[in-house]
């Protein structure tokens, strides 16, 4: 309710599909797809009324899976790079679903991660790598889903030293 756009973007865009869940987080890809900027305002625009049993909150569209589906397939088509080696890095709830997205999808993936009770384990047939084995891969590219802030920011500083750039060497799904 607070996205203002110019009538011939929406079109551009391919329009507001009522059937792909969840709605506006797709709108948010097709507008980053078509090279459109979307800018935040800081005025309040609309007053919301949040409430338990909305559609948003219990309608099995809006899960945390289907943002991760939509999320996977929009990755794909148009940040992925066949040329680099995927290494996801995290093995916690997202991450073992991201890495059986596109494992299902014949995307052959690496897994790194820090937990010392999870390296060296398969999961999905994939062995678990020390997160510090990153270096060792020739130009990868990084799906990185580990969810603690503190450790988001470790991350990126590791990520900044190896002289990857965000969007392009890596991506936080978190």
């Amino acid at each position: 309710p607070c996205w203002m756009v110019y009538m011939t973007d929406l079109e551009r865009c391919g329009g507001f599909f009522n059937d792909r869940y969840p709605e506006d987080y797709d709108l948010a890809f097709r507008f980053y797809k078509q090279g459109l900027k979307c800018i935040p305002s800081n005025e309040v625009l609309h007053h919301w009324r949040d409430y338990v049993h909305r559609t948003s909150r219990v309608d099995a569209h809006y899960a945390e899976n289907s943002f991760l589906d939509l999320k996977i397939s929009y990755f794909i088509e148009l940040s992925y790079q066949k040329e680099k080696e995927l290494i996801i890095w995290g093995a916690g709830t997202k991450g073992k679903k991201i890495a059986q997205l596109l494992i299902e999808q014949n995307i052959p993936v690496d897994w790194i991660c820090d937990n010392p009770k999870k390296i060296g384990h398969k999961i999905y047939g994939q062995e678990l790598l020390n997160f510090n084995t990153l270096a060792d891969f020739n130009v990868p590219q990084s799906i990185i889903t580990v969810a603690n802030e503190r450790a988001q920011l470790e991350i990126l500083d590791y990520m900044n030293q190896q002289g990857m750039q965000p969007m392009k060497d890596f991506f936080f799904f978190c």
